[in-house]
């Protein structure tokens, strides 16, 4: 594979040279770092209000001793050093050409598409689309026919079909515990829906090897959440960055952050009641179909359920309740052991170092989420895994995805064989 990489990049560098690169809506942005510890309440405040102006901004807000990366617009680049000046604050521009960087990425992806088509197996040499992974779990379910399920949940807003695998071990058990697992919440971090993918291959696949994580517990995992927002993603470089759902919001703006359009604690701190902005809470608790069909899931499955996990970057951070306040659940001894297990794992293997705790405490405050939804549901574990960044930090590039994943896989298995032993099948 290392070989592939570098003729991509001779073949992607060949290409810069003969001027194919096309101007786009990213050209000449900048992101910059800013340490946290050198962050004053002041810059707090400052921060918050470059995130409304976000035709110019996009803070990416990070916590847990991770920096913050702010995309500024060429035009606002200047005012924006200006204030780091002015509250003596350090940063170091981590991308000078983000459009640049786009662009170099979406040649490469267009030229793995060729490389790498669809034959029955989603790899991790390159990222696929919502239909390719539709197509992917049908065809284990024809393969594997007692062990895996698929089912059609619902459709999004643009009409595409929203579907489930379940995965057993084939004994024909019923009533077995139950591992609720999504991904793709936010359109462009695509990593999400690929770390989902190889979870799914690594379940059905190497069953041997997982046959405790399936005695006595079914998985059923959800893929793509926001299946319209991540095709658009997928369309041009200009589209590249979009985050919430493809529903119009109003005459003017378009789309929900469907990670705040849950009906529990709904529109609450954290969420937006601005249709143009990328926390908008939606018009009601459960306006976008995408959402409704995770919420049916979490209801489908509560009884049953033992842990909700929901896929998302970037981090890395394993979230727990509560996102919409500071108060902590009575169980979160339980919740952060469980979270502890996946830490420990990953960093014994990798050496990343995910941070753990609330998503508020931690983060920031995110209400109207599904991890609250499913954990106040009453799944005892409810967990949202931020994925570490790469790229300009949602963006990966295609040669991250396969260290990323399995990684990832480490700690959802760390996670997982804790609840297995946790909450045994009654």
């Amino acid at each position: 594979m290392t070989v592939v990489w570098w003729l991509l990049l001779a073949l992607s560098c060949l290409s810069l040279s003969a001027g194919l690169q096309k101007a786009n809506k990213y050209e000449g942005y900048k992101i910059y770092e800013v340490t946290s510890k050198a962050r004053s309440s002041a810059l707090q405040f400052a921060f918050s209000e470059l995130a409304k102006n976000d035709s110019y901004y996009e803070v990416f807000s990070a916590s847990g001793g991770h920096p913050a990366r702010v995309m500024v617009h060429p035009q606002e680049q200047v005012n924006f050093v200006k204030l780091m000046d002015e509250h003596n604050v350090n940063y170091e521009i981590v991308n000078r050409n983000l459009g640049l960087t786009l662009s170099r990425q979406f040649d490469t992806d267009r030229m793995l598409r060729n490389w790498f088509p669809y034959n029955g197996r989603l790899g991790t040499e390159r990222y696929y689309s919502h239909g390719e992974i539709n197509q992917f779990i049908e065809d284990l379910a024809k393969e594997y026919p007692r062990r895996v399920f698929v089912k059609t949940v619902g459709k999004s807003y643009e009409k595409r079909l929203m579907k489930t695998v379940t995965i057993t071990n084939g004994d024909g058990r019923r009533n077995k515990n139950v591992i609720l697992v999504d991904g793709g919440f936010h359109a462009r971090e695509w990593i999400s829906p690929a770390a989902a993918v190889y979870l799914i291959s690594q379940l059905v696949e190497n069953l041997e090897e997982n046959a405790d994580l399936l005695k006595d517990y079914d998985w059923v995992i959800l893929p793509v959440v926001n299946p319209d927002g991540y095709e658009y993603t997928q369309l041009s470089e200009d589209t590249r960055m979009w985050r919430k759902t493809r529903k119009p919001s109003s005459d003017s703006c378009i789309g929900t952050d469907p990670n705040r359009n849950f009906d529990f604690h709904w529109n609450e701190e954290g969420a937006s009641e601005n249709p143009c902005d990328n926390t908008y809470a939606g018009s009601k608790a459960f306006s976008e179909p995408e959402a409704v069909v995770v919420g049916d899931l979490i209801h489908s499955y509560a009884d049953r359920g033992k842990m909700y996990l929901t896929l998302h970057s970037y981090g890395p951070y394993i979230l727990y309740p509560w996102g919409w306040s500071e108060d902590l659940p009575e169980t979160v001894d339980d919740l952060h052991e469980v979270a502890k297990a996946g830490h420990d794992a990953i960093l014994e293997a990798t050496g990343t170092e995910y941070v753990i705790g609330s998503s508020t405490i931690v983060l920031y405050v995110a209400a109207g989420a599904s991890d609250d939804y499913a954990f106040n549901a009453g799944f005892p574990i409810s967990f949202t895994m931020e994925l570490p960044p790469g790229g300009t930090g949602f963006d990966p590039p295609a040669s991250d995805i396969d260290h990323l994943v399995k990684e990832t896989w480490v700690g959802i298995a760390a996670m997982a064989r804790k609840v297995v032993a946790k909450y045994p099948l009654a």
